[in-house]
């Protein structure tokens, strides 16, 4: 599901621009699957991307600079992805019309779906599934602030943004390409980033239900900080697996306790609110990805709380690389902050 992107198909650089890092994944599509041309990530410093928003345009630009410098990537068409309050997403019921007639119902009965001026959105749609009836039609309605849009292109020096994706869809994409569910398989899917954790409830290739949550991996390293008195880059370091002296394993699994346990809240008032108003299938498997995925212990706390199968998504299941290029442990290392990426770089290759 691709939005606010021409028709015509051109070979996209999938890139994620996140709060911590800047992410690029390119594709070329193979005989049996897809194959890594190039990946790059550069970290950004704090305050350069705050809440969806780029604050500072330029030290993204340049981050992005040393990307296709270091990958020596040409192509200068990009897909990016949003999310957060600036992105409304609505399921709306819709006679069976023709794609022109059905174009104009949407753009006519939007207004009452979309919170924003209707002049001040970009909007797209997807038709999901006929009722069982026939009679009408299930369609995705998707709007956009422009300046959302807008305070992306600032950071795009001398590139065109060729698509413009969400968050969650693009994450999606990631999951039906790699793991070719079948239509009746109802999994959710995490991408636990620094920030904010997207999450999307699917069945088969249609979204059920997404939500955005401002939880992510930034509250584990505040919480690291706080608790055990720690600079923030000891409390990264300790968030990511290493050692530091005078703190014990014990000391360090409780506060990444003390925060799983608000991602797992959120992660149940999600799963409630959707059993309440979807009445759809149960949630059979749980994939997570985003770079807090990997936070020692939060994976078993999903399996034990939800008592169904939780894997880390591979964004990589399906996509060959060449280790003389890239090796194996740089690539299982970065996997799970590339999922948004690779599904943005898998649109290159999107049905017209």
């Amino acid at each position: 599901m691709g939005l606010f992107g021409g028709k015509k198909q051109v070979n996209l650089v999938g890139l994620d621009i996140g709060s911590s890092s800047v992410k690029a994944v390119e594709l070329k599509k193979t005989k049996d699957g897809f194959e890594l041309l190039s990946v790059g990530l550069e970290p950004l410093s704090p305050e350069t991307v705050v809440d969806g928003a780029i604050i500072d345009a330029l030290s993204v630009s340049a981050a992005i600079d040393r990307i296709y410098a270091g990958q020596k990537v040409k192509n200068k068409n990009v897909a990016t992805s949003v999310s957060g309050h600036s992105v409304i997403i609505k399921k709306i019921n819709l006679p069976m019309l023709e794609e022109d007639e059905l174009y104009d119902q949407v753009y006519a009965d939007a207004g009452q779906y979309i919170p924003f001026d209707i002049a001040d959105v970009s909007l797209d749609y997807q038709v999901l599934e006929p009722s069982p009836a026939g009679d009408t039609q299930e369609v995705l309605l998707v709007a956009v602030k422009r300046d959302k849009i807008n305070n992306y292109q600032s950071a795009l020096i001398g590139r065109t943004l060729a698509m413009v994706d969400v968050d969650a869809f693009a994450l999606q994409n990631t999951y039906e390409t790699n793991y070719q569910p079948n239509p009746d398989e109802t999994a959710a899917l995490l991408n636990i980033g620094a920030s904010v954790m997207n999450i999307n409830i699917v069945r088969g290739g249609v979204p059920l239900f997404t939500r955005d949550v401002s939880v992510g991996g930034n509250q584990y390293t505040d919480a690291l900080q706080k608790e055990l008195e720690l600079t923030f880059e000891d409390a990264e370091n300790l968030k990511r697996g290493q050692a530091l002296a005078g703190i014990s394993d014990e000391q360090k699994a409780a506060v990444l306790r003390s925060v799983s346990e608000i991602l797992v809240l959120e992660i149940q008032k999600t799963f409630d609110f959707f059993r309440a108003t979807a009445g759809a299938a149960a949630i059979g498997h749980i994939y997570a990805a985003g770079g807090a995925a990997r936070t020692p212990g939060l994976l078993d706390m999903l399996k034990e709380e939800f008592q169904m199968p939780v894997d880390e998504l591979d964004p990589f299941r399906r996509v060959t690389y060449n280790p003389a290029k890239f090796s194996d442990e740089y690539v299982k290392e970065i996997a799970p902050r590339l999922a948004v990426c690779v599904g943005l770089g898998l649109r290159s290759f999107d049905e017209a």
